[in-house]
């Protein structure tokens, strides 16, 4: 019995034949070669590594570059920062993105300009009267520009300008001492400029707002400054006739002496007087000619009226009959002038002023009368901030901190009132 051949069995090989189709394993990585250009397109890198020769050191030391655009997408402006280690790079690379993506990045070549190149452009774009420009640009130039007019605005510190008012509370140089509230007031304008360069986007933030100002003493007026009606009346009987007029103007509307000084006849309003000038030394254009300029801490064409009693629009009334008025740089109906015909001034007045304290053996200075009017006011139950307005300060805080302490029977009459509103008398009481 012939047998029959059993059919081939297939041989499988492990390794598949070779084909044009087969997939073919990637070459293992190699390190990347330190002479490989730099991909730019990275944020951070050393620039050591592109030299030629480039530096082959896996830690070389060499500064790392962050390279950066400013806000606008590939079309805003390319810049790079130099750091010494790759971790202050990286940190400054993710806050570039994160700034860009809040919307609080800060161009860093506008807080390049010097304080004082910035200042001379914030003082001249100021709206502000000829004789505060001047002061503010006084300040500047006399301690601001020579503490740090010569470092840029974001390499000033808080540290700075605490190292300024400090200097200014010690004294140094030919430079006296400066009192706390007047440091205060002179900083008001350091703090302006600053914050005008946060809202230009040139700094991130105030370097005046963790400033310590030094401790001011009591404002609080001593009550032997208070001028009494008696006292009032005989240094208006010690002043020339022509100036008589201008001590009850302070005493009886708590003007100052430039305030009254510049009172012309169409400020009396019926019932009050209206305040809207000032006599000045501080012309235009820095001049030291008298002038007329708006009231402190106030602007052009504001005023404040207070309250005109009979007596005082009586001796308006006979000054003016008396003595006629005057009409000087272009104002009509002035009250006052000085013996040359030009505006009366605080210096005008100052002579004969020192001379009726001589004659009556009293030491009051002019500004004493503004304290009589508010302390006669407040005795009389009139409102604090209704006085506040009536001097022309510029906050009720000062009123507070000056003749706060006047108004002692204030409690008193507080209990008063209460007690009247929750217990009636027994009367009242019936009668509801």
């Amino acid at each position: 019995m012939s047998s029959k051949p059993s059919p081939a069995t297939p041989t499988v090989s492990a390794t598949p034949p070779a084909s044009d189709s087969a997939p073919v394993a990637p070459p293992p990585a190699k390190p990347e070669d330190a002479s490989t250009p730099h991909n730019f397109e990275e944020p951070v890198f050393q620039k050591c590594k592109d030299a030629d020769p480039p530096c082959e050191g896996a830690r070389c030391g060499h500064p790392w570059t962050v390279r950066y655009r400013e806000p606008g997408g590939r079309t805003g402006k390319q810049r790079e920062k130099t750091l010494p280690r790759k971790r202050e790079a990286d940190a400054f690379a993710v806050k570039v993105e994160n700034d860009k993506n809040q919307g609080t990045y800060l161009d860093p070549e506008r807080g390049k300009v010097t304080v004082k190149a910035w200042a001379e452009k914030w003082l001249d774009h100021q709206i502000l009267a000829d004789s505060s420009r001047k002061d503010y640009r006084a300040f500047f130039v006399n301690h601001v520009f020579p503490h740090m007019g010569s470092k840029s605005l974001a390499g000033t510190t808080t540290s700075d300008v605490q190292s300024l008012v400090t200097k200014l509370h010690r004294g140094y140089d030919d430079n006296k001492p400066l009192a706390a509230y007047t440091i205060k007031i002179r900083m008001v304008s350091v703090k302006s400029f600053f914050k005008a360069a946060v809202k230009d986007r040139r700094i991130p933030s105030n370097q005046c707002d963790d400033v310590t100002y030094p401790r001011m003493s009591s404002q609080a007026v001593d009550r032997d400054q208070i001028p009494t009606l008696a006292e009032v009346n005989a240094i208006a009987g010690a002043m020339p006739e022509r100036y008589r007029l201008a001590v009850w103007l302070m005493a009886g509307l708590g003007l100052r002496i430039s305030e009254a000084l510049a009172v012309s006849i169409d400020c009396v309003r019926g019932s009050v007087l209206r305040v809207r000038q000032q006599t000045s030394v501080k012309g235009p254009g820095g001049s030291r000619e008298p002038a007329l300029a708006p009231l402190k801490h106030r602007s052009e064409g504001d005023y404040r009226e207070i309250p005109l009693a009979a007596f005082l629009a009586d001796e308006i009334t006979a000054h003016v009959d008396e003595r006629g008025t005057w009409t000087i740089e272009g104002q009509d109906g002035l009250l006052f002038a000085a013996p040359s015909g030009k505006l009366a001034t605080r210096t005008t007045l100052r002579h004969y002023w020192l001379m009726a304290m001589k004659a009556t053996g009293l030491d009051f200075t002019p500004h004493d009368l503004r304290h009589f009017f508010a302390s006669t006011a407040l005795a009389g139950g009139v409102a604090l901030h209704e006085v506040s307005h009536w001097l022309g300060h510029r906050s009720i805080d000062m009123t507070v901190d000056i003749y706060g302490h006047l108004t002692e029977d204030a409690p008193e009459r507080m209990r008063r009132v209460m007690q009247q509103a929750l217990r009636p008398p027994a009367e009242l009481a019936a009668a509801a």
